[in-house]
This record gives C-alpha cells, sequence and structure tokens, in this order.
C-alpha cells in the first residue's frame, strides 16, 4: 500500500506542474523556449528560497522529473559543490550534477533525428 501511495503522489504533484505547463501554454502568449526557461529558473528559486526540498521529499519523481526538477538539481549541485569546493563549485556543481540528463537529451535527440525525418513546424 505504501508503494501505492507514493505512486499518486508524484502522480498528482507531476500533475500539477504539468497542470501550470499547459495553462501558461493556453492563457498566454508565450513561446515553448519562454515556458522552459520559467520552469527551470523557478526550480532554482524555489529551492533556493527552501520551498522545493520538502516538495521532493514529499513526491518524489513527480517532483523531480518535470523541469522544475532540472532547476532543483542545477541548484542542488551547486550548493552542495559550493560547500565542497567553495566558490568555484558554484560554477561547476550544477553542470556536474545535471550531466547524465543533459548527456541522455542530446544522446536520445541525435537518435530521433537520425531516425526520423525532422522537419519546422508550418
Amino acid at each position: 500500500m505504501e508503494i501505492l501511495w507514493m505512486f499518486v503522489k508524484a502522480f498528482v504533484v507531476g500533475g500539477l506542474i504539468c497542470d501550470i505547463g499547459q495553462l501558461l501554454i493556453l492563457r498566454t502568449k508565450l513561446t515553448n523556449a519562454r515556458i522552459l526557461v520559467i520552469f527551470v529558473v523557478s526550480g532554482v528559486v524555489l529551492t533556493a528560497a527552501g520551498v522545493y526540498k520538502p516538495l521532493v521529499d514529499f513526491a518524489g519523481a513527480g517532483a523531480t522529473v518535470p523541469l522544475t526538477g532540472f532547476g532543483y538539481s542545477l541548484a542542488m549541485g551547486a550548493i552542495e559543490a559550493v560547500n565542497k569546493y567553495g566558490f568555484w563549485g558554484a560554477f561547476t556543481g550544477g553542470i556536474t550534477r545535471t550531466a547524465a540528463g543533459i548527456t541522455a537529451a542530446v544522446v536520445f535527440g541525435l537518435l530521433n533525428a537520425l531516425i526520423f525525418r525532422p522537419h519546422a513546424k508550418p
């Protein structure tokens, strides 16, 4: 029963984050790229304010998988690296912590472009 509750929490929190994104798409004239940046930056800001960590502890993947979770990972990596290496850790920690995700996005994007015929929307 505990694992089912974990899935429900992840689904609800992740769904609410996605609902916010859908509302931004439908109700504003923001481009997809700007919405992406808003989500990543809001993840960083909420982490710095100490708000996002409790959400991650509560919802797990429901909070770490969306784009706000990427911002959370960047911020937590920078914080950990600053504590370990000092000032210069702020520049390397975020990238070090998110390197696997960035690499996966690039590799799968390349594979997708090689397998399918990419084209711009008309």
